[in-house]
């Protein structure tokens, strides 16, 4: 019988324990403090720990993918097991090198005809969303067939808008300008930004405060999606309580099938920066 492995990486911000559950395999990126000050993300840092230490340092650190000798062990470790198919979704390849090394890791392998990379072109749950809902396709005994044509829809029918806290760490991975991020902190704008089709970053509208720019998301998803059933995945930085306000308010407009509180991790928080809340919807079957 075919059995379907479900990979993706750490900026999925899949809960570790759904993860567990689910089967999922996590391949961890890296936060660079410093030279001799390197974490695997969720591994060896976890969220709250990254957020604190950034708070004490008073410093944004960088980023890098994982090796595509990671992904190479990873893949080799999962083909044991005889006739399995590996389904391996990551961060938009606009935002990481991440599936690039997981596409040179596939060729280097013989059983690479068994492994299908995708390219997400989205970021945070808006792949968690996306991968969680397959390792549950997976786990009820759906064909490699049935579950890449699912993935197909959820690329489709999946939205995220973002929300952060401070422009200062968009400003300093060169999302925005300084006059840009200096003005919006002075006029307390909100930014809502949005990944493009091709997985990009962008500024989908600007909003005068936190509440406005809920409301507004709030309209443009009722737009998107009317009355139909839907998956939602709330992820944030340290802001757990608005991420909470945020999903009763999606309770009382929308016919919720699922629903996801988690945290963003340190490697998508290096770059939105504590206080974000993020929204992921997907169509629900």
């Amino acid at each position: 019988m075919e059995k379907i492995k479900i990979v993706t990486d750490s900026t999925a911000d899949i809960p570790q324990g759904l993860a567990e559950e689910l089967g999922i395999t996590i391949v961890p990126l890296n936060v660079i403090f410093s030279n001799e000050e390197s974490y695997e993300d969720g591994v060896t840092l976890k969220a709250d720990d990254f957020y604190r230490y950034v708070k004490e340092r008073n410093h944004i650190p960088s980023t890098s993918q994982p090796t595509p000798f990671q992904f190479e062990e990873v893949y080799r470790s999962l083909l044991e097991e005889d006739d399995t198919t590996i389904i391996s979704i990551h961060i938009s390849s606009k935002l990481s090198g991440t599936y690039q090394a997981a596409t040179i890791a596939v060729q280097s392998l013989e059983a690479a005809e068994s492994i299908h990379v995708v390219d997400s072109k989205r970021a945070s749950y808006a792949i968690g969303i996306i991968v969680v809902e397959l390792a549950i396709l997976a786990r009820e005994g759906k064909s490699s067939d049935e579950i890449r044509s699912r993935l197909n829809e959820l690329l489709d029918d999946t939205q995220v808008y973002f929300m952060v806290d401070t422009l200062e760490y968009l400003q300093k991975n060169g999302r925005i300008g300084r006059a840009s991020a200096l003005l919006g902190s002075m006029l307390k704008i909100k930014p809502i930004l949005s990944l493009t089709e091709e997985g990009e970053v962008y500024s989908f509208e600007k909003a005068r405060g936190q509440k406005k720019a809920t409301n507004r998301i709030i309209e443009v998803l009722q737009e998107q999606y009317g009355s139909e059933p839907i998956h939602v995945g709330i992820s944030h930085a340290v802001n757990e309580e608005y991420a909470k306000e945020v999903l009763a308010l999606l309770k009382e407009k929308f016919d919720i099938k699922s629903e996801v509180i988690t945290t963003i991790g340190a490697v998508i928080g290096a770059h939105v920066g504590p206080g974000t809340v993020a929204i992921s919807v997907s169509k629900a079957k």
